[in-house]
């Protein structure tokens, strides 16, 4: 059961990789990018339980907010031309 979710979460990240490519404006390709980054932390959610390793949800938390961080500063850059 859970080999299929992740099997279709990473069906999921190559759809949305094409609207990170394709993406007309920088701003999808932002939110593609951060719909990745999300998948990405239930796809190691997942494998941590495929494998029982719990420790994978600190690895997911801490990719989670990475992914937060880069998004807002990535917006800021792009919205004022710097990070200051």
């Amino acid at each position: 059961m859970f080999e299929a979710a992740a099997l279709v979460l990473i069906l999921a990240i190559f759809l949305v990789l094409y609207r990170a490519i394709r993406g007309p404006l920088v701003y999808d390709r932002v939110l593609a990018v951060n719909m990745m980054g999300t998948k990405t932390v239930v796809l190691i959610a997942l494998i941590g339980f495929i494998y029982g390793r719990p420790q994978f949800l600190d690895i997911a938390l801490v990719y989670a907010l990475i992914n937060f961080i880069a998004t807002l500063a990535f917006l800021k850059y792009t919205e004022t031309g710097g990070l200051d």
